[in-house]
């Protein structure tokens, strides 16, 4: 199903005349960092820097060159490009008997392919090879830079390369013909009979991975061998469909590719069935947090179409901001495995389905908020580096490294298919908030998503008078105790809530008895301040308010994680309530 998703799209993008960066067969899309410029007699007048700088790094092109061979610990050279050890006879590193090899392997395969052609450009990269002296490597212009690097060539005073002139490139194709498979079989992907690929491209571009590529589909040990067939004859596999689904692969992890986000330590691409908006953002509502506050001016077309479907989602209008909504979407997970690749994820699903995922998951995020400027649709990534410590001096929860794989491989997962978010994540946030007895929207928003989506809980975007559920009113209890103690000692170190937060929610009857002795002392000393006596009757009230629903029954002994999380639901409903409210000075003026 992989495969003939991946090979469909493939047929989609050579179909499409706005990706005329799509290779052929033969040809394959690789990083090159320098080009030989020659002239007709075959002698280097000049060497070109392909590369790009970004900052202080540079960065090498993306050039559609013939399709590289497969490589393990032998010598093999590919037609009009390779690294300067194949090229030159020279790379700075290599053994000097390896790079003789290199190179002559590198000039048979030239004259092989297109010794006959009466091609200016090939004609004189022929007379190079049949001249050049490897020991001048190092007298070329970018030496130090290129050593090792990948080469190709173009003939001076042209601007085209000389594996894109058509004859050579008509060659290239007619001699890719001729290396078909002596094995013939009906292909797993397509249905049909014909040769099958013996061996298949690298895939490049998952983190971790080799740098030369690795491989989704390989066998290389006879115990994963039947028949005796060996290599991927073992699941027959058509050389067009071959090259199709890892051309397609490698599009979709190309460098500059928007269809696809890192998530842990794996890399998830998506496309859709047919051309769609949706393939194009999904990748933001991992990266970028949104406020629909904020103008759009300066956004890309992805952005403003995803902008788009969340203000219809607000205001209820989601089916109709969804352009053709039936079109299949693809969503597959990648991570490195040695020399492989591991499928970690693979979904089937449609445009309508994903993104009504992700706006229920927005809608059961939904809070208010502790400060106006906060993004109404955080980010994936923003909310993962929640469940990280803040108490590190080298702010570890601002980096993405910090947080868990597998929590962010599961929780994205969750958004997606609309399925329950993570086990582990509520107890790992309540574990958070105890260590650094911060609450805050983020943190907040998430409990709740939890609490509604696994837990089945009716929770409301702001404070819940109605709610009695033990947790959340032992919450709010929390919330005005630690008020009533700030206006009772203005400015003091050290809160209750820096001493006893986390065992508070964990275990109330241990905690909260003395919490009551502290808040009437708190209160005794409000009611000798003549300017402060309404503020306690108003603190009275409140505590009053909330420790009515708790009834006689004992505190409890201990809260799960789901009444740990409406706990903390509580105290922080409870405290953007009192801010929100009227000042306490206003109510202790009517008060009195």
């Amino acid at each position: 199903m992989i495969l003939q998703a991946l090979n469909s799209y493939y047929e989609r993008l050579v179909a499409d005349p706005e990706n005329d960066g799509v290779p052929l067969r033969g040809f394959a899309r690789q990083k090159i960092h320098f080009c030989l410029v020659l002239d007709r007699s075959g002698n280097v007048v000049d060497v070109n820097d392909l590369r790009t700088t970004s900052g202080k790094k540079a960065w090498p092109a993306e050039l559609i060159v013939p399709e590289p061979v497969k490589r393990t610990m032998g010598i093999e050279a590919n037609f009009l490009w390779d690294n300067t050890g194949y090229v030159l006879g020279s790379d700075g590193k290599d053994k000097p008997n390896r790079l003789v090899q290199k190179s002559a392997a590198f000039k048979k395969v030239q004259h092989a392919v297109g010794g006959d052609l009466r091609d200016e450009g090939m004609n004189a990269v022929l007379r190079f090879l049949d001249n050049w002296d490897s020991q001048k490597a190092a007298t070329l212009s970018h030496w130090d830079e290129m050593a090792g690097s990948n080469v190709v060539f173009r003939l001076d005073g042209e601007f085209q390369y000389v594996h894109d002139r058509p004859e050579v490139r008509s060659r290239w194709i007619s001699y890719c013909s001729g290396k078909a498979s002596e094995f013939q079989g009906m292909c797993l992907v397509t249905g049909t009979d014909g040769p099958v690929a013996r061996l298949h491209q690298s895939i490049k571009g998952v983190p971790g991975s080799q740098t030369s590529g690795a491989a989704l589909v390989s066998f290389n040990l006879d115990a994963f061998t039947s028949y005796e067939k060996d290599q991927n004859f073992n699941a027959p596999i058509g050389e067009g469909a071959a090259f199709a689904y890892c051309t397609a692969l490698n599009w979709l992890l190309r460098g500059a590719g928007r269809q696809k986000v890192q998530i842990g330590d794996a890399m998830v691409v998506f496309w859709t069935e047919r051309k769609s908006m949706a393939e194009n953002f999904l990748s933001d509502l991992f990266d970028t947090d949104f406020d629909l506050s904020e103008t759009d001016a300066d956004d890309s077309s992805a952005l403003r179409d995803l902008r788009v479907i969340l203000r219809a989602a607000r205001d209820g209008r989601v089916q109709e901001s969804i352009k053709e909504p039936d079109v299949g979407f693809y969503i597959l997970a990648l991570s490195p495995n040695a020399s492989r690749l591991s499928v970690r994820f693979w979904h089937v699903s449609t445009v309508k389905a994903i993104i009504g995922n992700i706006i229920r998951h927005f809608a059961h995020m939904e809070i208010v908020k502790s400060f106006e400027n906060e993004p109404a649709f955080p980010s994936a990534r923003t909310l993962l580096r929640e469940t990280v410590s803040r108490n590190d001096p080298g702010k570890a929860w601002e980096k993405d490294e910090k947080v868990s794989p597998s929590l962010a491989g599961a929780f994205w997962r969750s958004i997606i298919t609309g399925g329950p978010y993570p086990q582990n994540l509520l107890p790992m946030l309540a574990m958070r908030i105890g260590s650094d007895q911060t609450v805050n929207y983020l943190r907040a928003a998430l409990i709740k998503a939890c609490l509604v989506r696994n837990y089945k809980k009716e929770v409301s975007v702001s404070l819940d008078k109605d709610n009695t559920n033990t947790g959340y009113r032992l919450g709010r209890l929390f919330a005005v105790f630690e008020r009533i103690q700030s206006n009772a000692n203005p400015g003091v170190s050290s809160t209750i809530r820096d001493k006893y937060f986390g065992s508070a929610a964990a275990t109330p009857q241990n905690i909260f008895p003395m919490l009551w002795g502290l808040s009437q002392q708190h209160i005794g000393k409000l009611r000798k301040d003549p300017e402060k006596k309404g503020l306690a009757h108003f603190f009275d009230a409140k505590v009053e308010e909330i420790v009515s629903a708790l009834g006689a029954s004992p505190l409890p002994s201990f809260l799960n994680p789901e009444n740990q999380g409406l706990f903390f639901l509580g105290y922080y409903h409870q405290r953007q309530n009192l801010f929100a409210g009227k000042s306490e000075s206003e109510q202790n003026d009517e008060e009195e």
